[in-house]
Protein backbone atom coordinates (compact mmCIF):
# COMPACT_ATOMS: atom_id res chain seq x y z
CA UNK A 1 0.00 0.00 0.00
CA UNK A 2 2.78 2.43 0.94
CA UNK A 3 4.60 1.72 -2.34
CA UNK A 4 1.49 2.44 -4.39
CA UNK A 5 0.65 5.66 -2.56
CA UNK A 6 4.21 7.01 -2.66
CA UNK A 7 4.49 6.08 -6.35
CA UNK A 8 1.30 8.04 -7.12
CA UNK A 9 2.65 11.13 -5.37
CA UNK A 10 5.99 10.70 -7.14
CA UNK A 11 4.26 10.52 -10.53
CA UNK A 12 2.23 13.67 -9.79
CA UNK A 13 5.34 15.57 -8.73
CA UNK A 14 7.36 14.38 -11.74
CA UNK A 15 4.55 15.45 -14.08
CA UNK A 16 4.57 18.90 -12.47
CA UNK A 17 8.35 19.05 -12.81
CA UNK A 18 8.05 18.19 -16.49
CA UNK A 19 5.75 21.22 -16.94
CA UNK A 20 8.58 23.59 -15.99
CA UNK A 21 9.42 26.10 -18.68
CA UNK A 22 12.55 25.33 -20.67
CA UNK A 23 14.77 28.24 -21.56
CA UNK A 24 18.27 28.64 -22.95
CA UNK A 25 19.54 30.69 -20.00
CA UNK A 26 18.57 27.93 -17.58
CA UNK A 27 20.43 25.40 -19.71
CA UNK A 28 23.54 27.61 -19.77
CA UNK A 29 23.57 28.55 -16.09
CA UNK A 30 22.03 25.44 -14.59
CA UNK A 31 19.52 27.66 -12.77
CA UNK A 32 16.18 26.06 -13.37
CA UNK A 33 12.90 27.87 -13.14
CA UNK A 34 9.52 26.41 -12.42
CA UNK A 35 6.02 27.38 -13.38
CA UNK A 36 4.93 30.80 -12.15
CA UNK A 37 1.35 29.67 -11.57
CA UNK A 38 0.03 27.57 -8.72
CA UNK A 39 -1.12 24.08 -9.68
CA UNK A 40 -4.78 23.78 -10.66
CA UNK A 41 -5.07 20.39 -8.96
CA UNK A 42 -5.98 20.89 -5.28
CA UNK A 43 -3.79 17.96 -4.20
CA UNK A 44 -0.74 19.40 -5.97
CA UNK A 45 -1.67 22.82 -4.62
CA UNK A 46 -1.49 21.38 -1.10
CA UNK A 47 1.86 19.72 -1.78
CA UNK A 48 3.24 22.86 -3.46
CA UNK A 49 1.65 25.81 -1.64
CA UNK A 50 2.32 29.41 -2.54
CA UNK A 51 5.50 30.90 -1.13
CA UNK A 52 3.82 34.27 -0.66
CA UNK A 53 0.35 34.58 0.85
CA UNK A 54 -2.00 36.82 -1.04
CA UNK A 55 -4.79 38.87 0.48
CA UNK A 56 -7.77 37.04 -1.06
CA UNK A 57 -9.90 40.19 -0.87
CA UNK A 58 -7.36 42.54 -2.39
CA UNK A 59 -4.42 40.90 -4.21
CA UNK A 60 -2.19 43.64 -5.59
CA UNK A 61 -0.26 43.34 -8.83
CA UNK A 62 2.97 43.54 -6.80
CA UNK A 63 1.87 40.65 -4.57
CA UNK A 64 0.86 38.55 -7.58
CA UNK A 65 4.21 39.22 -9.27
CA UNK A 66 6.09 38.41 -6.08
CA UNK A 67 4.21 35.13 -5.61
CA UNK A 68 4.87 34.12 -9.21
CA UNK A 69 8.57 34.97 -8.98
CA UNK A 70 9.04 33.07 -5.72
CA UNK A 71 7.26 30.01 -7.09
CA UNK A 72 9.28 30.10 -10.29
CA UNK A 73 12.56 30.31 -8.37
CA UNK A 74 11.92 27.81 -5.58
CA UNK A 75 9.48 25.20 -6.85
CA UNK A 76 12.14 23.17 -8.72
CA UNK A 77 14.09 22.69 -5.46
CA UNK A 78 10.95 21.70 -3.56
CA UNK A 79 10.04 19.22 -6.28
CA UNK A 80 13.55 17.75 -6.24
CA UNK A 81 13.35 17.28 -2.46
CA UNK A 82 9.91 15.67 -2.58
CA UNK A 83 10.85 13.39 -5.48
CA UNK A 84 14.07 12.51 -3.64
CA UNK A 85 12.31 11.39 -0.45
CA UNK A 86 9.83 9.37 -2.48
CA UNK A 87 12.77 7.61 -4.15
CA UNK A 88 14.25 6.73 -0.75
CA UNK A 89 10.97 5.15 0.35
CA UNK A 90 10.64 3.18 -2.87
CA UNK A 91 14.27 2.01 -2.62
CA UNK A 92 14.04 0.93 1.03
CA UNK A 93 10.72 -0.90 0.82
CA UNK A 94 11.23 -4.64 0.38
CA UNK A 95 9.70 -5.57 -3.01
CA UNK A 96 7.49 -8.28 -1.52
CA UNK A 97 6.83 -6.60 1.82
CA UNK A 98 8.43 -7.41 5.12
CA UNK A 99 10.56 -5.71 7.71
CA UNK A 100 11.91 -2.24 6.96
CA UNK A 101 15.16 -1.10 8.58
CA UNK A 102 16.17 2.52 8.16
CA UNK A 103 19.10 4.69 9.12
CA UNK A 104 18.38 8.20 10.41
CA UNK A 105 18.54 9.87 6.99
CA UNK A 106 16.26 7.26 5.46
CA UNK A 107 13.83 7.64 8.37
CA UNK A 108 13.74 11.42 7.82
CA UNK A 109 13.00 10.80 4.15
CA UNK A 110 10.20 8.41 5.12
CA UNK A 111 8.70 11.03 7.43
CA UNK A 112 8.69 13.60 4.64
CA UNK A 113 7.26 11.21 2.07
CA UNK A 114 4.57 9.94 4.45
CA UNK A 115 3.67 13.53 5.23
CA UNK A 116 3.25 14.23 1.51
CA UNK A 117 1.03 11.18 1.11
CA UNK A 118 -1.07 12.22 4.11
CA UNK A 119 -1.39 15.79 2.81
CA UNK A 120 -2.50 14.52 -0.58
CA UNK A 121 -4.92 11.98 0.83
CA UNK A 122 -6.28 14.46 3.37
CA UNK A 123 -6.90 16.99 0.61
CA UNK A 124 -8.59 14.44 -1.64
CA UNK A 125 -10.81 13.29 1.25
CA UNK A 126 -11.45 16.84 2.44
CA UNK A 127 -10.26 15.96 5.95
CA UNK A 128 -11.03 18.68 8.48
CA UNK A 129 -10.45 19.08 12.20
CA UNK A 130 -14.11 18.41 12.94
CA UNK A 131 -14.34 15.28 10.76
CA UNK A 132 -15.22 12.17 12.79
CA UNK A 133 -12.64 9.38 13.05
CA UNK A 134 -15.00 7.07 11.20
CA UNK A 135 -17.47 7.78 8.44
CA UNK A 136 -20.66 5.87 7.67
CA UNK A 137 -20.01 2.70 5.65
CA UNK A 138 -21.91 4.08 2.68
CA UNK A 139 -19.62 7.13 2.48
CA UNK A 140 -17.19 6.47 -0.40
CA UNK A 141 -14.40 8.14 1.58
CA UNK A 142 -14.71 5.70 4.49
CA UNK A 143 -12.09 3.09 3.45
CA UNK A 144 -9.67 5.81 2.39
CA UNK A 145 -10.05 7.58 5.71
CA UNK A 146 -8.93 4.37 7.41
CA UNK A 147 -5.77 4.44 5.26
CA UNK A 148 -5.23 8.07 6.24
CA UNK A 149 -5.46 7.16 9.94
CA UNK A 150 -3.15 4.18 9.45
CA UNK A 151 -0.56 6.42 7.76
CA UNK A 152 -0.87 8.82 10.69
CA UNK A 153 -0.09 5.92 13.04
CA UNK A 154 2.90 4.83 10.92
CA UNK A 155 4.26 8.36 10.87
CA UNK A 156 3.77 8.77 14.63
CA UNK A 157 5.44 5.40 15.28
CA UNK A 158 8.43 6.44 13.19
CA UNK A 159 8.74 9.73 15.10
CA UNK A 160 8.64 7.83 18.39
CA UNK A 161 11.30 5.39 17.19
CA UNK A 162 13.56 8.27 16.16
CA UNK A 163 13.18 10.10 19.47
CA UNK A 164 13.87 7.05 21.68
Amino acid sequence: MVRGLVRQIDEMLRARSDEAPQDELAELTGMRTGPAESPDDPVLGRLLPDFHRLDPDNPTREDLDSAAALRSLHEPEVLDAKIGVAAVVLETLPPDGGEVRLDDDQADAWLSALNDVRLALGTALDVTDDMPDELPEDDPRSPHLSVYHWLTWVQESLVQALTE
